[in-house]
């Protein structure tokens, strides 16, 4: 069973910046995807970014020019560096790992093959 580590939320006013990062300790294959998602109360989880052992990359319309996401493959690490954050961007932010799919499929469909317990990212007015 695959394992994601996540660490990095946490509050900051807007405009601030914060770093996300999740790592799957341990995970045997070469290629892979890991993403962000996040969730809001009251709403859907949206993709927020992704990335693929390839460093080919997708993101969310809403955090495009903001939101830098990077990896590690020897570490099986993902990092997320978002800045200029906004009060929107207030949610449950849940790292994801899936075998086989390619970034932008991973975050439409949602559907990875893990899941992390999430790291809460509070944005203040």
């Amino acid at each position: 069973q695959v394992q994601l580590m996540e660490t990095g939320g946490g509050s900051v006013q807007a405009g601030g910046s914060l770093t996300l990062s999740c790592t799957a300790p341990g995970y045997p294959y070469k290629y892979y995807s890991m993403a962000w998602f996040r969730q809001a109360p009251g709403k859907e989880r949206e993709g927020v970014a992704a990335i693929d052992t390839l460093d080919d990359t997708s993101y969310g319309d809403s955090v495009k020019g903001r939101f830098t996401i990077s990896q590690d493959s020897d570490k099986n690490m993902v990092q997320l560096q978002m800045n200029f954050l906004k009060p929107e961007d207030t949610a449950l932010y849940y790292c994801a790992l899936d075998e086989s799919s390619p970034p932008d499929y991973l975050l439409e469909h949602r559907k990875p093959n893990y899941w992390g317990q999430g790291t809460q990212v509070t944005v203040s007015s």
